[in-house]
């Protein structure tokens, strides 16, 4: 079997390919370059240090390698997408995007469809139901990575590889330093990976600017102070409110009148809710209520956490509607709500949480 096998240089996929290799197989390896560099050399991921971890790992495993850009696509489907939900006062994904667009999308265009499988190092799983392929959560619960998953199709899932998501993290670990890897000891990446060090508010000033606006008092419409642009900010946020007497969180945006809306309190009731919309809701594998009437009791989350939420789920026209068992804190429009079965272990689909 033809393996590509997308490696970033991180100690999760470099044990992939150790696995792969332990299955009897040996993938050809590819190294996506998805950062953006502009003619000031403004942001970027920095490839030096992961090419040389790639190149390295090509040699010991005598694996095949190459080097692919996709960084115009990247800019043309993730990074406008990005900017665009910003502008309109949503919380993007863009980690979700990648995966569905560029890692699992373009490439296959343009490679992947000249191999029989395409193995990454997520920490996720596969489980075949009545011949067909879904996407299962990883042994793994506080790294299981299936909630960036959640927007991928049964085409891409279905030819998907998984193979650290029998794993502990800390077993991946020990194979990284048994096998002598130079990524055993390296950290988890964290963040956007396009911004590379670049931080995220410069990254966005400098596609939307500044424009000063209100911070109001929710329960009192009293305005504490000003803001720089409610882009800047995103609901459940703390920290860069910068107001006395607090602890303040922004609870709600007004995109145009470019409020920001705060509560006061350690737990303002105005952080949580009950009831989560999903727009253009899309099941990975199929639709298994089909034309359901009632509710189906779930499991879901509307953030990548460890955690996840009991509920029920019902269809409303176009849209699906979770009522959650319990209240949850920060449902912020523009995310993902990733739905799972009762037992949180199938990934079921995901929808964009709208007001």
């Amino acid at each position: 079997m033809d393996i590509a096998a997308l490696t970033s240089g991180g100690v999760d996929s470099s044990v992939m390919i150790y696995q792969l290799k332990e299955a009897g197989y040996t993938p050809h390896i590819f190294y996506i370059k998805i950062g953006m560099e502009d003619d000031d050399g403004y942001f970027g991921c920095s490839h030096e240090e992961d090419l040389e971890i790639v190149t390295c790992l090509a040699k010991k495993y005598g694996c095949k390698m190459d080097v692919v850009s996709l960084q115009k696509d990247y800019w043309e489907k993730v990074i406008s997408y990005t900017i665009e939900s910003v502008r309109r006062g949503l919380t993007p994904n863009p980690d979700m995007m990648c995966n569905k667009l560029i890692k699992f999308g373009v490439f296959e265009q343009k490679w992947g469809h000249n191999f029989d499988r395409i193995a990454t190092g997520h920490y996720a799983t596969t489980t075949t139901i009545n011949g067909k392929t879904c996407l299962s959560t990883a042994a793994d619960k506080v790294k299981d990575q299936t909630y960036f998953l959640g927007q991928v199709d049964y085409l891409q899932i279905s030819k998907l590889m998984f193979p650290i998501g029998h794993l502990q993290k800390s077993e991946v670990r020990k194979i990284a330093a048994d096998q002598n890897m130079p990524s055993a000891a390296r950290k988890d990446s964290q963040g956007i990976c396009f911004l590379g060090k670049i931080n995220y508010n410069d990254f966005i000033r400098r596609y939307l600017g500044e424009q000063q606006g209100d911070i109001v008092e929710l329960e009192t419409g009293k305005v504490l102070g000003k803001h720089k642009g409610y882009w800047f900010h995103t609901i459940g946020q703390r920290k860069g409110l910068y107001l006395s007497g607090g602890p303040w969180f922004a609870v709600k945006k007004d995109a145009e009148q470019n409020i920001i809306y705060v509560s006061n309190g350690y737990d303002p009731e105005t952080q949580y809710g009950k009831t989560v919309n999903l727009q253009g809701f899309h099941f990975i594998t199929e639709d298994i209520w089909g034309e359901f009437c009632g509710e189906k009791e779930i499991s879901f989350k509307i953030r990548h956490t460890p955690d996840f939420t009991l509920g029920r789920i019902s269809r409303i026209g176009d849209i699906y509607r979770i009522e959650s068992d319990d209240k949850i804190q920060g449902i912020a429009a523009g995310q993902f709500g990733v739905v799972y079965d009762r037992d949180c272990r199938l990934c079921l689909g995901s929808g964009i949480i709208i007001d």
